[in-house]
């Protein structure tokens, strides 16, 4: 479900007149084939940035092969005592760019074609992290602080990346007082959409365990592929709920079939289904496990579930947080964005549980596809609309 923005009397911001350009540290970011949980540099590069902007940094590599190790970086720029922290979050590990023959160009050579930078990360989301910087070097409040929570494990399994990136900064003072993730968040044209929310994501296996023998003497055996089929038909036929004014219906997907059974005259010992449930506020990750596990022992003792919760469904209210947000992008755009809950996971489903987060950047629609690319004019508008974001965080009058 998607709502407009509110629209405020914009806090009034002027963007500075010597704003760096974003464009050139995000060609240096594309430059660095960091396909997760690979780094190739990415972090070097954005670390020499940063400590050039003044910020300290700091540096966690954590986990092993095959899902790491998994470079993750916190930088943190005080200015006088107290005062809000503002956190910007965000990844710089990428997909892997395809087939190659495919790409125009090289996609990690960072190329400006008919006003695009064109590359592996341009729109997820090395340019929103190149903006982060160019923002914050510009942005220097009297009191607070600014971050940026980066990891390199977001497009991967996420195990090592903001969720002990999270818990360090919390063992350490870092947790901040609000956070906006650089996620391509707009669909269309630059600013049309923020995410205050997401849907949450379970991710399940269901076996059924039988007995293989000669399907001629099915009495002798055991097949598994019927009880599991009636698994899948009574979970499928549950509608899990009708959304809400933020949310869309909950959703239950089977992913995948297997059986493996390379003969057509065995009933196989084994019957295996994959599927994915992308669930609203109105039900909790371990409730439909529970559902599941209870569904599949109905039918059969020889059923099991396993299952893993990717994140847990969030909503960041609106008001004056996401206010601030809008009024940026109308002052930078002069429309105004619409608030959505849609889409897929990101790692704001880990943040949301140590401040109010909500999701704000480029234009998504060629993310992970062949050919990714982001508008020049985009990346520097995005940066400006970050400064009015700061500016008007650090104001008196936000509350």
């Amino acid at each position: 479900m998607r709502r407009p923005g509110r629209r405020r009397a914009s806090t009034s911001c002027c963007v500075p007149d010597g704003l760096r350009a974003a464009l050139p540290l995000a060609q240096a970011l594309v430059r660095c084939p960091s396909v997760t949980p690979l780094d190739e540099g990415a972090q070097d590069v954005l670390a020499g940035a940063l400590e050039a902007a003044g910020f300290s940094v700091w540096r966690h590599v954590w986990g092993e092969a095959p899902d790491g190790p998994v470079h993750n970086l916190f930088a943190r720029r005080d200015h006088g005592g107290g005062g809000r922290h503002f956190a910007f979050a965000g990844h710089t590990d990428v997909v892997p760019p395809g087939e190659r023959a495919q790409w125009d160009v090289d996609p990690f050579a960072a190329e400006v074609k008919d006003g695009m930078l064109v590359g592996r990360g341009a729109s997820d989301m090395k340019s929103a992290i190149a903006a982060f910087v160019s923002a914050a070097e510009a942005v220097r409040p009297d009191a607070g602080s600014i971050s940026l929570v980066i990891t390199g494990d977001e497009e991967g399994p996420a195990t090592y990346g903001t969720k002990l990136l999270l818990k360090w900064m919390a063992e350490n003072g870092h947790v901040p007082d609000h956070c906006l993730v650089g996620e391509p968040t707009s669909r269309g044209k630059l600013g049309d959409m923020v995410k205050i929310g997401r849907r949450g994501s379970v991710n399940a296996w269901v076996r059924v365990k039988g007995a293989q023998g000669h399907v001629a003497y099915p009495h002798m055996a055991s097949n598994p592929i019927p009880p599991l089929t009636e698994i899948l038909s009574r979970l499928q036929h549950r509608v899990l709920d009708e959304g809400n004014s933020w949310f869309q219906p909950s959703n239950l997907e089977v992913t995948d079939l297997h059986v493996g059974n390379p003969a057509h005259n065995i009933i196989p010992a084994m019957a295996e289904a994959r599927l994915n449930i992308r669930f609203n506020d109105m039900h909790s990750g371990a409730g439909l496990v529970d559902w599941m596990r209870e569904t599949a022992a109905d039918v059969s003792e020889n059923a099991e579930v396993e299952a893993i919760i990717s994140g847990e469904s969030f909503l960041t209210p609106p008001g004056a947080f996401s206010s601030l947000i809008a009024d940026a992008i109308s002052a930078e755009t002069g429309a105004a964005p619409e608030l959505s809950t849609s889409g897929g996971t990101s790692d704001a489903r880990f943040i949301r549980s140590f401040c109010p987060v909500v999701e704000c950047g480029l234009v998504g629609a060629s993310m992970h596809k062949v050919g990714e690319h982001a508008a020049v004019e985009d990346i520097e508008a995005l940066a400006r609309i970050y400064v009015r974001i700061l500016d008007g965080y650090f104001a008196d009058s936000f509350a």
